[in-house]
């Protein structure tokens, strides 16, 4: 598995323009640039972090895990990186990741969407420890948040852990200029500085934050299945995260109900926490991304993992509402059963069950299916971050795991079924034909 990494000129420093320009037909004299965007969308700019010696690039891109509006000015908008260059591979140690660039340390890039309905970065910000050093995206030890992945290198030697680790993959951006992100580890929701430097943790565990906390069954989560997309209240009172997929709660083997899925509130002033069910079209999606329309009522991707092309691929937006739906807590937040249902848990429970308890679900809303909407079927396998733009246009972005894929244990470039192209990260715009609000 040996292989040489050669490393791009300044790669770590300054983004390339890589095709940036829309190609969409809107009139000169259109009012927002992002109306220029269009259905054909507008890719986001990268260089090429690394190049292995089979010619495989690794983008020094990746953005798309998730998207949030710029809270001041909606010219601008952030797109948050997960854990950075990784693929599934088995090591001698077992099932695990290959992290190509181990020291890569996640980012946030703010983006700006020019009157030619280009995008540019305007500056990127490297996620850092309390103590300023920059993270990786290594995962965390045990007690801190470990998933029990292995971490192997480029020539499959086991890799060590980072206490701040972080597979970012759900954003808000503040008004006072700082950061929340949620990733799939703990789950952590942890709040960073402007500069990108941690101020506060929050965990199932406590860790780093006294009292505060997230409710413990959150702890039951899927490994690579964490807290996909989080959302901020209008009121920046409430934090909103949504979780990938069930838990295995109390353990895989046990779970029945594999289309419910936990959303979490989360108060910023008094660290109190509720939780709802939110119910999946299918068993196989994920939920991937959450942003706020009021304090109750949100846009959810529900999404497979296909490309267009592939049977019955779809990726969907919802418009769901939590005011009627029941806290799914429990008497205990520190109960890492949650809330049971004749000794069971909700993850044990059939849909029936759930019902006869009378325990609501959020509402769900359909919006749209970008394969279905978009002339080019929406060709990429990851819908992961969207922001809202109007009360009927939605912006989306596509997570192209930094242009990576594996193949036989081998890691390949990601690529485009049908049309040999590179996987890019690219942003649509998406008008609907009704208002939100």
């Amino acid at each position: 598995m040996k292989r040489q990494l050669f490393y791009a000129l300044a790669a770590m420093a300054a983004f390339l323009p890589v095709s940036c320009a829309s190609t969409s037909k809107a009139g000169a004299d259109s009012t927002s640039p992002f109306e220029k965007v269009g259905l054909n969308g507008s890719e986001v700019s990268y260089t090429v972090l690394a190049k292995t010696n089979d010619g495989v690039e690794i983008q020094n891109g990746g953005y798309g895990s998730d998207a949030c509006a710029h809270p001041t000015d909606s010219s601008l908008f952030y797109l948050v990186t997960d854990r950075g260059p990784n693929i599934d591979f088995k090591g001698n140690s077992g099932k695990g990741k290959m992290f190509p660039v181990s020291s890569y340390a996640p980012r946030i890039g703010l983006f700006k969407m020019n009157k030619d309905g280009s995008l540019s970065l305007v500056k990127e910000i490297t996620l850092k420890s309390p103590d300023g050093k920059e993270i990786t995206g290594l995962p965390n030890p045990n007690g801190k948040g470990a998933t029990g992945e292995i971490a192997y290198d480029l020539d499959g030697n086991i890799l060590g852990t980072d206490e701040y680790g972080l597979d970012s993959e759900g954003i808000v951006a503040m008004k006072d200029g700082t950061f929340w992100i949620s990733d799939e580890y703990g789950p952590h929701i942890v709040h960073y500085n402007a500069e990108g430097k941690q101020i506060e943790r929050i965990s199932p565990f406590g860790m780093d934050t006294g009292k505060r906390h997230l409710p413990a069954v959150l702890a039951r989560r899927r490994a690579n299945r964490g807290m996909e997309g989080l959302a901020i209240t209008p009121d920046e009172k409430t934090l909103v995260g949504i979780m990938q997929s069930m838990l295995f709660n109390p353990s895989k083997k046990e779970i029945s109900n594999k289309q419910l899925v936990r959303i979490v509130t989360f108060d910023i002033k008094t660290g109190s926490t509720k939780q709802y069910a939110y119910i999946q079209n299918k068993e196989t999606d994920s939920t991937c991304g959450i942003t706020a329309l009021s304090n109750t009522e949100f846009v959810v991707i529900e999404r497979d993992g296909k490309f267009s092309g592939e049977k019955e691929a779809h990726k969907y937006l919802f418009k769901i509402d939590l005011k009627d739906a029941t806290d799914i807590t429990g008497e205990n937040p520190e109960s890492k059963d949650g809330l049971l249902i004749n000794g069971k848990t909700l993850e044990q429970c059939t849909t029936e069950e759930i019902e006869a308890a009378e325990i609501k679900p959020v509402k769900k809303e359909f919006l749209v299916d970008l394969v279905e909407y978009l002339p080019n079927k929406y060709p990429h396998d990851k819908l992961e971050g969207l922001w809202i733009l109007d009360s009927n246009t939605i912006a989306v972005a596509n997570d192209n795991d930094f242009a990576i894929n594996v193949e036989n244990n081998q890691l390949v470039q990601k690529k485009l079924p049908g049309t040999g192209r590179i996987d890019n990260d690219v942003i649509y715009v998406i008008k609907l034909p009704r208002s939100l609000r």
